[in-house]
Parts: structure tokens; sequence; C-alpha cells
């Protein structure tokens, strides 16, 4: 494996429609439950704004999220109103689709390489992102469990 003892990160935000094939992501610098509150919720809200223009006309979204920090609803956060969001319980990573596409990102696109400069790891984190939603077949392999679906 190759080894660097620099280091240097980005976070990629992501979501997905495994019925539609479609993601929405944004990159940033840092998000954690650490940094300042208004920062994190900054974030979200930016990451609330990109997905809601990718939804479909006329369809409403729920947006599974985990336990994170700036995962928090209420007065926080800006959620758009065709947004719902559905935390999960804590300590339940497999009902979380999304942890799906990051396994497979970490994988197959982002491990076992050094990147020289921030914007590299930026440049790798949108191609890695973007490989991803030009095939809308394996976003719905990713997302979609049968055990999941819900039958209306």
């Amino acid at each position: 494996m190759v080894r660097d003892n620099r280091h240097d990160s980005a976070y990629l935000c992501g979501a997905i429609c495994p019925a539609r094939g479609v993601g929405a992501a944004i990159t940033m610098p840092a998000i954690n439950a650490e940094a300042s509150t208004r920062s994190a919720r900054d974030e979200m809200n930016e990451h609330l704004k990109e997905i809601s223009v990718q939804i479909a006309r006329g369809a409403h979204a729920v947006l599974v999220l985990d336990g994170a920090g700036w995962h928090q609803s209420g007065e926080r956060l800006c959620v758009p109103e065709n947004i719902t969001l559905l935390p999960l319980p804590p300590y339940c990573p497999e009902l979380n689709p999304m942890e799906n596409v990051w396994h497979y990102l970490r994988e197959n696109k982002l491990c076992a390489t050094v990147w020289n400069t921030y914007d590299e790891i930026v440049d790798a984190c949108r191609k890695a992102w973007r490989f991803l939603t030009d095939d809308p077949d394996r976003i719905q392999s990713l997302g979609t469990r049968e055990w999941t679906t819900v039958n209306g």
C-alpha cells in the first residue's frame, strides 16, 4: 500500500434516490460535531438545498439520516418543503442505504491513493461521485434492499 504521513481531507456529502437512480452531493472542507454549530448547520443546509433541486418536480423525498451532529433538525436546519427528514435509531447503519454507497466508493474509487494537494482530493471526490451517478443501475443496486421496500 502507498503510505504518506501528510494529512488533509474533504467531506463528500451525498444522497441517492434508488428508485430514479440519481444522486446529489456537495464536497466540503470540514464537517463535524466539534466544528462550530453554525458552520455545520450551514453546510447541512447547503446539502439540503442541493438535494431539494434534484428531486423530481411534484415529488417529495424522505431523507434518511443517521445520528451525526450536523443532521440535527429543529430550528437549526432549514428543511426545504419537498423533503422530510427521517432520523434513524442509534447504532443501525444497516438501515441507511448511503452506508453501502460510502463503502463502495471507499473500496473502489477512494482507496490506496495519495493526492498531493487538497484540490486533488476534492477532484477525486467529485470524480468518484460522477462515477456513481453516471450509472443509475449501480445506484439502484447499492441503494435498494428488498427487505426495506414498502409497498403502497
